[in-house]
């Protein structure tokens, strides 16, 4: 039998803040609720002192009694033998600007629970955990108090369960230590294998030491509730996998490792760990709408981030995945990786001829971004070279890419240039680079750049997702902060909220991305890809997923590899996979037609990157998802749809228009025979006038998708 919690009303907690700390024996349940006294969490010790918490939603337990702890190194483990000291309850109800983002304004409502306990026995150290409940789920975290024998602690391992009670859905990826660029399974958990995923041929760095997901991992109850584990406000820690037990229906969190530290962390007293994340939900589409991970960062720590405009960008970049032209100037084997087989050849793509070319279109078609890659030095030794420390410098072009030129034209067609930093894993290198590097953009007038960090990180024995390189991702902001420059970080450390706090944290990667579908040995991303990664890694933050692929099979440079998706299906992407950065990933000759634009280019050039309001307005992971954005300043409403393997019929109801206005709706979609295999690039385009009480229908085709343009008249 399981504690029935018996959830607090929020008149109590006025109360509880009168009285400040509520006395509480070990014989009884703490306990918590949401504001909406939909979500509660209880306390309790067990008979040895260990602390345990549960999680309820409408009354039923959705984390039956999982416990809490920690292993050091050579000190004596915190697990057990703990009494509870005191009890204090607060609550928090504000609403906090976005200066960007997918809506104005952010409601930061919680009710939090303080539990502080005391070791029974020497040493007697004091930790504290603390609890918040939000509408949308809850998060919890363990601070260490200031005290004796906790200047410098290396932990070993950090043992928060989450026992599930249930053999669930789960939409999962492998815990790898280094990429989160597998494809997502879906499986009951007990089927959860990720050491099957160890030696995946696609990736370049990957280590996966245990049967563990990352998270976010998504799951869905036998009773339909929606689950989602992850954690925010990672700064000064090792990021958090969740090693599986299969049999039991349970998780425990394992942190990224050291091999030179021979342990996970090292912290020092007084030191809060992130929060751990449960979001629940009774629809799919609220755990987008989430904004649970945000609200458990600290405000903006850096005041106006005006240097930073959400735009639309083109690139030099897919190019180089199709094998046309190539990132290094030389023609070396290592970075022609993604001609085709057996072919050598140098074709630089970064030449000022062609990095013209691209600020022309991007020009004619009101796009405000150019990013160049292989603009500077080094690319042929980046590959295959043990030693990569210093490969690249920043500020020396090629010879063929005049950059004072480039950035003169771009200047004149008023399209900013987007600095490109590839540190090839060496991160020590890079934070020598920065100051003079961010100062060299600057005075060119640059106020963005893409990070890579592709390979193993150096020095050996540190992994991507390690404290280590947690902390240089975050040295990056702060220091870019510094010098008004935003990040757009790939090959990173996962979004876990960090840029409410931090707003010039822009985009990342962090997924399998785009250019799978060019080089990938296993054909690619499939149809269903992006269905599961609104409902997971979307859930973490904005993704650079460089959507806008026009020709899908590109048989003149890849005839063994395509898109698995509809022409329609990737104009969605735009409204869909949330970025304040959106490319233009195609060719600029592939969005023309018979010497024309291409007629479903105007999508692109109409559609929002920055919004007020956002909806999601249906979806299921892995099978579809429908998303609509209200753009800031103009009021125009974009809405966009995407399917999996399943084609689907769908009614858009547009009461979330404004009443009393008639909008021009421009529908791009699916043609009849549309199929992201058999005829992905066959579309339709239907204009109308519509308003607040109108429904749309819409066929989508396997694959497939739709976008909508709705603007005021």
């Amino acid at each position: 039998m399981y504690f029935k919690l018996n959830r607090i009303p929020n008149s109590y907690f006025i109360l509880f803040l009168a009285f400040g700390v509520i006395s509480c024996t070990n014989n009884t349940k703490p306990a918590l609720s949401s504001p909406d006294n939909k979500i509660g969490v209880s306390f309790a010790l067990t008979e040895s002192g260990e602390p345990q918490y549960e999680v309820f939603y409408q009354d039923k337990p959705v984390i039956l009694p999982s416990s809490l702890g920690f292993e050091f190194k050579d000190q004596v483990s915190l697990k057990d033998g703990f009494s509870i000291a005191k009890v204090s309850y607060s609550m928090e109800d504000e609403t906090w600007p976005m200066p960007w983002g997918e809506q104005d304004s952010v409601r930061n409502h919680y009710n939090e629970m303080q539990i502080v306990l005391k070791e029974n026995k020497a040493p007697g150290r004091t930790l504290n955990i603390v609890f918040r409940a939000f509408d949308d789920g809850i998060g919890f975290r363990y601070e260490f108090p200031e005290q004796a024998d906790m200047e410098e602690m290396l932990i070993t391992d950090e043992n928060t369960q989450f026992n599930l009670g249930g053999n669930h859905e789960v939409w999962w990826q492998p815990g790898d230590w280094d990429i989160y660029e597998h494809l997502y399974s879906h499986t009951q958990f007990s089927e959860i294998d990720a050491l099957s995923k160890r030696n995946d041929p696609n990736l370049k760095a990957t280590f996966i030491p245990e049967n563990a997901v990352n998270t976010p991992v998504t799951m869905k109850t036998a009773d339909g509730v929606y689950l989602s584990f992850h954690e925010a406000d990672l700064t000064d820690y090792a990021g958090m996998t969740l090693m599986v037990d299969p049999a039991n229906n349970t998780m425990v969190s394992e942190l990224v490792g050291s091999e030179r530290l021979g342990g996970k962390a090292v912290i020092s007293a007084p030191f809060n760990t992130p929060w751990r994340t449960i979001q629940i939900a009774d629809r799919a589409g609220d755990l987008i709408e989430s904004t649970l991970s945000l609200n458990l960062n600290e405000p903006n720590a850096i005041g106006d981030v005006s240097y930073f405009t959400p735009m639309k960008y083109v690139g030099i970049w897919w190019e180089m995945h199709l094998g046309k032209s190539t990132w290094d100037m030389e023609g070396s084997q290592s970075m022609n990786t993604f001609t085709k087989s057996g072919e050598v050849k140098p074709n630089h793509g970064a030449t000022t001829e062609n990095a013209i070319r691209y600020i022309d279109f991007a020009a004619e078609n009101g796009i405000k971004g150019l990013l160049v890659e292989g603009w500077n030095t080094g690319w042929d030794k980046w590959i295959n070279t043990e030693d990569r420390e210093g490969v690249f410098d920043f500020m020396t072009p090629y010879a063929d890419y005049d950059f004072d030129k480039v950035m003169a034209y771009a200047k004149e067609k008023d399209v900013e240039v987007i600095m490109h930093h590839e540190t090839s894993a060496a991160p020590l290198t890079y934070e020598k680079q920065m100051d003079v590097a961010y100062k060299f953009m600057k005075e060119n007038g640059m106020n963005s750049v893409k990070t890579g960090y592709v390979g193993k990180i150096i020095p050996k024995g540190e992994y991507h997702h390690g404290q280590w390189m947690v902390r240089h991702y975050h040295k990056v902001l702060e220091e870019a902060a510094k010098m008004k420059i935003a990040i757009n970080a790939h090959e990173p450390i996962k979004a876990t909220g960090k840029r409410r706090t931090y707003p010039n944290a822009i985009s990342r990667e962090g997924l399998r991305g785009q250019e799978f579908n060019a080089w990938a040995a296993d054909g690619g991303n499939p149809p269903n890809h992006l269905p599961i990664v609104a409902f997971t890694r979307m859930l973490s933050g904005p993704i650079d997923f460089t959507p806008g692929i026009f020709n899908i099979k590109f048989d003149e440079y890849k005839p063994d590899n395509q898109v698995s998706t509809t022409l329609a299906h990737q104009l969605a992407l735009y409204v869909v996979i949330y970025s304040p950065i959106q490319m233009l990933a195609d060719l600029p000759e592939h969005y023309t037609e018979q010497g024309r634009p291409h007629p479903a280019l105007q999508f692109i050039r109409d559609v929002g990157v920055d919004w007020s309001e956002s909806r999601v307005l249906d979806g299921e992971v892995g099978d579809f998802v429908t998303i609509a954005r209200k753009e800031r300043g103009s009021g125009n409403w974009f809405v966009g749809g995407i399917t999996g393997d399943e084609g689907r019929e769908e009614s858009i109801k547009l009461d979330f228009l404004e009443r009393g206005k008639t909008y021009k709706a421009i529908l791009y979609k699916d043609a009849p025979d549309a199929h992201w295999d058999k005829n992905p690039q066959a579309y339709e385009i239907e204009s109308m006038d519509v308003t607040s009480e109108d429904i749309i229908e819409v066929k989508l085709a396997p694959g497939g998708g739709f976008a909508l343009s709705l603007i005021q008249e």
